[in-house]
């Protein structure tokens, strides 16, 4: 089992991503703490004032809403009275046993997974503490959980090859899938899992999906508003379908929002720079070139994907690597000079390329997104209260730290 606690300050957003999946027909509210009633007669709006009731007792908090999912591996055959008697277990291990919460469980993945919407105000008013709280509280009844209900475990090498059968990366086809839910999908996914200092970054993992981030012309009214689109490509690289805004998608990643993130991310994927020079290196096995097939082949068996920007006239101005392995995205150049452009094109024997060739079924196993939760299934145990990948929160994290640091001079 993994389990994930995120927190914030709008119960309501939670609880309307909850309840349109709902209404959408993936998921089903399966249970109730405190509300007074069944889960399946209660209202949207009986839901929020059973929340409010708690949240109004302190004015003065910011972070009141908490959102929890807890998700099993895809063998793992549970059913709703299963489900109920382990959420419900959880939140007594963390200390909400006495809070109200309400249970969804999602039936959009591959793996079975539940999601808890609750608050940490109590009774009295006072907040239950959230600081590492995925640390402590969480990660010591993760286990607990798995031992009592015999669940596979989030650690060790069994469920890491677990993971690995059960996700794969799968292209989004036109016209085969329901576009706006396959698009938040896997952009929720790639946003928040990867690392990438840019938008032709961003894209280079998104290509993966059939999918492109989307600015509009410079000249647009779009473009210049800052606004952005996701959409479909068809298998020839054209865009395809309705687009989706940014805004409308859950975590809205937006232009503001990513700007933020390729700040932070210029740093996160730093430690990841030396790995992926090496399998560059170890591509050409030595020798002063190869062919692209080859090239290609001994990177995607590290899980690595080149990507040749071409020109409007089909000539190679840049290329990116995208390592789906540890999910950082570079471009040569940022690199070295030698992993440049034109430092690997002069090493490659035939100067035919495709600009990108897109997965196949199959490939690129462990970085499928979650099609339901927040975040594929990893090992997310040590993760805390705070989303780690988040610009936000990581500004938060350091100012505390300034504040600290002021205080003991």
């Amino acid at each position: 089992m993994v389990a994930k606690v995120n927190s914030g300050k709008d119960i309501r957003g939670i609880l309307n991503y909850n309840e349109n999946k709902v209404m959408e027909g993936v998921a089903k509210c399966i249970h109730e703490n405190l509300f007074g009633q069944e889960a399946e007669k209660l209202s949207f709006n009986a839901k929020l004032k059973g929340f409010e009731n708690f949240m109004n007792l302190n004015r003065r908090a910011t972070t009141k809403a908490v959102h929890i999912s807890l998700n099993f591996h895809a063998s793992e055959k549970l059913n709703q009275d299963t489900l109920t008697e382990i959420a419900s277990t959880y939140m007594d291990k963390i200390g909400f046993g006495n809070q109200p919460y309400l249970v969804y469980q999602h039936f959009d993945a591959a793996h079975p997974h539940i999601h808890i919407v609750t608050t940490n105000i109590q009774r009295d008013g006072k907040r239950i503490e959230l600081y590492n709280i995925g640390k402590n509280q969480s990660e010591k009844a993760r286990k607990e959980i798995e031992e009592d209900f015999k669940l596979v475990k989030a650690s060790g090498r069994k469920q890491e090859v677990a993971e690995k059968q059960a996700t794969n990366i799968d292209r989004i086809e036109y016209g085969k899938a329901e576009t706006k839910r396959s698009i938040s999908n896997a952009v929720r996914f790639a946003v928040r899992a990867y690392k990438y200092t840019s938008l032709p970054e961003l894209n280079a993992v998104l290509f993966q999906y059939n999918i492109i981030a989307d600015r509009g012309s410079e000249r647009s009214q779009m473009h210049a508003k800052n606004g952005l689109l996701y959409r479909l490509m068809d298998k020839d690289g054209n865009k395809a379908g309705v687009p989706i805004k940014a805004s409308s998608i859950y975590g809205k990643p937006t232009m503001k929002h990513l700007e933020k993130q390729f700040k932070l991310n210029e740093a996160l994927r730093a430690p990841h720079k030396a790995r992926l020079k090496k399998c560059i290196d170890e591509a050409f096995n030595g020798k002063k070139s190869v062919t692209r097939a080859a090239f290609e082949y001994a990177l995607r068996k590290e899980r690595i994907r080149v990507l040749f920007r071409k020109n409007d006239e089909g000539g190679i101005y840049g290329i990116t690597f995208v390592d789906n392995k540890m999910r950082v995205v570079f471009n040569g150049s940022d690199l070295g000079k030698a992993y440049s452009a034109k430092a690997i094109t002069s090493r490659l024997s035939d100067k035919k390329y495709p600009a990108f060739t897109p997965l196949s079924s199959g490939e690129g196993s462990g970085v499928r997104p979650d099609f339901g939760a927040e975040q594929m299934i990893i090992d997310l145990t040590k993760a805390e209260v705070f989303d780690h990948t988040s610009p936000d929160a990581a500004m938060k994290r350091r100012r505390r730290k300034c504040s600290r640091k002021g205080k003991s001079l």
